[in-house]
């Protein structure tokens, strides 16, 4: 009779020494290198930022790769998912507490610094000045049409909300041990996602050719495009993340028992579809 794996003895894993973090500190430090260099128009910028960004992806698909190989040999047992669930959830909750600085400094502005640049203080000042929103401030005079929300943000709202019906269903047909299912409902989850970024794309070419609103339009437009691109960002990792667990789940990974990391990346769409629910009230519709 064989030997109990780690996951079934119930004793917590422990890894062996890796070389994987040495190299992600290399490519943070190339990064900065190349960055500094960019910025500064010296002739090695460029090539050391890409530099970097390649010992970057090296050690993402070395590390991650790693993780893999220990997860499918059943070595995590009930304290590493309990870890893992730990890990995943402060994550998301740092990044709930990233977006409500930007949404914190869109409401401070709209509710606070513009009306007290319209008081009656403030007219010396800015005679011209009308405190209403959209605004691009007192110092701005370029004019601009802010983004109607009941276009493409409308279509990318639906877009979003049928995304996580799909994964969900995708979740359930893991469950239910449905591969087939699985992976035809992963798949339109990464498509819907891959929609909207391309829609996204479009809207910011559109704002900038036709609307005449850019990212130095002012407090609105700076908001504006910081919020909407950051969480298109963020949409973008989260579309990473579902189409490696598609080829996770092409290669036979993934049971009833044993799928975190499915799950973690299931529960970042979710929280990417609510901040987006949140973005287009707040920055579309109000």
């Amino acid at each position: 009779m064989s030997a109990p794996s780690t996951a079934d003895s119930g004793k917590y894993f422990v890894p062996a020494p890796s070389h994987w973090p040495l190299v992600g500190s290399a490519a943070l430090l190339t990064l900065a290198f190349g960055a500094t260099g960019t910025f500064n128009d010296l002739s090695w910028g460029w090539p050391v930022l890409i530099a970097g960004f390649v010992i970057l992806l090296i050690m993402l698909f070395g590390w991650f790769g790693a993780v893999i190989r220990e997860s499918e040999g059943r070595l995590y047992g009930k304290n590493v998912d309990t870890s893992f669930r730990w890990s995943m959830s402060w994550f998301i909750f740092s990044e709930v507490m990233f977006f409500a600085a930007f949404f914190g400094a869109l409401g401070y502005a709209r509710l606070h610094a513009v009306p007290d640049l319209g008081s009656v203080d403030s007219k010396l000042l800015w005679p011209d000045f009308a405190a209403t929103w959209p605004t691009a401030g007192p110092y701005f005079k370029d004019m601009f049409s802010p983004m109607g929300a009941w276009g493409i943000p409308a279509i990318n709202t639906a877009l979003l909300l049928s995304s996580g019906v799909t994964l969900t269903i995708a979740h359930h047909a893991l469950l239910d041990g449905q591969r087939g299912k699985l992976k035809l409902w992963l798949a339109a989850t990464i498509l819907l996602g891959a929609t909207f970024l391309a829609l996204q794309i479009y809207e910011y070419a559109h704002a900038y050719s036709e609307l005449n609103l850019k990212l130095s339009s002012g407090i609105f437009g700076s908001t504006f495009f910081m919020l909407t691109g950051f969480h298109g960002f963020h949409v973008t990792i989260g579309a990473i993340m579902l189409a490696v667990m598609l080829v996770r789940v092409l290669r036979g990974h993934f049971d009833a028992k044993h799928h975190f990391a499915f799950e973690a990346a299931a529960w970042y769409w979710h929280f990417v579809d609510v901040v987006w629910l949140i973005l287009f009230v707040v920055v579309y519709m109000l």
